[in-house]
């Protein structure tokens, strides 16, 4: 059990043991606290069951069901002349969000020789996450009605997950040139669909409350993703310095978008994105020195379509049909080591991001609307490092001091986004959140089991 600051209680308690060849865990966690704002107050528990049982020494079957759910009263934005008056003060007080979600696993461990072992995972992410809010500016107060007595009524809000998962992977050791080598192969395959019910016109009471006044949703929608991958990987370790690790991974799916938005024709709604593509990656290290590293990988890499992407948030918004999934890549070379006292990692890399998301203003038939579409490409350069040197400040006093600093340099390329009205060629621009600098730096102490940063 502790307490803290702000009105924060958490407790948790635990229990395990094993009889025969079932080994069991158990554990209860519930915190609350009145929060730093506000009507700003978090209500938390969780559960979790965890079993394994050990049918002989080469097979061992684990069973868990995970639960949390919490509940947070939201205070509401703030403008910045509210903020500067009073940072702990609330605009709202029956604005509320809670998510609830159960997590069930099972996992099969099956050593089928001395150098080879199968393992299969099954599992889901099953539940809801719901909000129920006065969605208004800061400055509009959220108050009674003279006229009807009453306060507004709320917006609410509700996502229901079914996702599952399963995956197949068989894992070998084996003997090359003396040493050993390790390969991997596996496959996976998930089906998920995501209920999303929003825009519903809620209750004009103070509580946490779902219902609804009026029968419909301003948008109910299922996004569903049916998609399996195969991969492999082998490690080559070609000699006591050196080893190479190539790999592969094939996916192929769909997601679907179906369902009726109030503000939209029915008929351009449904959306379907499509992925088939390979992914290659290839890694190799070799050794210096008892403490030193070279190091050089290259690896393709996708960010899939997601959900926001392709709901128009008005009558004047549209998502591409042809939309396609983000692709690129990461190649990086690096040197790590350690000499007395003094440890480092430092590396270069380049970052290439196909097919970015975003917006570009369109006419068709006399009529101007945005397009959520791929507008380009980007290019990131940049060297990362990381440096710490360790002394002793007294007999049983420790210190370090670090630093952790990046530089990088993004652009885009061939890329054009909407600016007002008009689209506007952004080829050569930096990319927005990508500052050519950042740096971390610090100092550790440590007196046997206190530390300080």
């Amino acid at each position: 059990m502790s307490a803290g600051s702000f009105g924060l209680l958490s407790n948790y308690v635990a229990a395990g043991g094993k009889t025969g060849k079932l080994e069991y865990y158990g554990y209860y966690s519930k915190r609350t606290s009145d929060g730093y704002r506000e009507n700003g107050k978090t209500d938390y528990d969780a559960q979790g069951l965890i079993l394994n049982y050990r049918f002989s020494p080469k097979v061992s079957l684990n069973a868990s069901l995970l639960r949390s759910k919490y509940r947070y009263q939201i205070p509401g934005p703030l403008t910045d002349s509210m903020f500067l008056v009073d940072p702990r003060q609330s605009t709202r007080s029956r604005n509320y969000y809670s998510p609830e979600i159960y997590v069930p696993s099972l996992t099969l461990r099956w050593k089928l020789g001395a150098m080879t072992s199968l393992k299969w995972t099954a599992s889901a992410i099953l539940g809801q996450r719901s909000s129920v809010q006065f969605n208004k500016p800061a400055d509009v107060p959220d108050i009674i009605d003279a006229n009807t007595l009453q306060y507004a009524p709320r917006q609410v809000d509700i996502d229901q997950y079914h996702s599952y998962t399963t995956e197949m992977r068989l894992m070998h050791a084996y003997p090359l040139h003396g040493r050993h080598s390790h390969f991997a192969v596996g496959v996976q395959y998930i089906n998920n669909d995501l209920h999303r019910r929003q825009l519903g016109v809620g209750s004009t009471g103070t509580d946490y409350d779902l219902n609804i006044s009026e029968a419909g949703w301003g948008r109910d929608l299922h996004f569903k993703t049916g998609n399996i991958a195969v991969f492999a990987e082998n490690k080559f370790q070609l000699t006591p310095a050196w080893s190479l690790s190539p790999g592969f991974r094939f996916e192929s799916g769909a997601s679907d978008m179906v369902g009726t938005i109030s503000y939209y024709p029915l008929e351009d709604v449904p959306n379907t994105i499509e992925h088939h593509f390979a992914l290659l990656g290839l890694n190799t290290e070799y050794r210096l020195g008892q403490h030193h590293d070279l190091y050089a990988g290259f690896s393709q890499a996708y960010r899939p379509v997601i959900f926001k992407d392709i709901v128009p948030a008005s009558p004047f918004e549209r998502a591409d049909k042809d939309l396609e999934d983000a692709f690129g890549y990461n190649l990086e070379l690096g040197y790590r080591g350690r000499t007395g006292a003094l440890n480092w990692d430092i590396s270069a890399f380049r970052l290439q991001y196909n097919h970015r998301l975003g917006n570009l203003a369109l006419e068709e038939g006399g009529e101007f609307f945005i397009l959520r579409t791929n507008i380009g490409n980007s290019v990131t350069n940049g060297v990362e490092m990381f440096a710490e040197y360790n002394f002793d400040i007294g007999p049983r006093v420790h210190a370090s001091i670090f630093s952790s600093t990046a530089w990088m340099d993004a652009t885009y390329q061939d890329a054009s986004v909407r600016a007002g009205d008009e689209n506007v060629d952004i080829s050569g621009n930096k990319v927005e959140s990508t500052p050519p600098w950042i740096s971390r730096n610090g100092l550790n102490i440590k007196y046997k089991s206190l530390s300080t940063s």
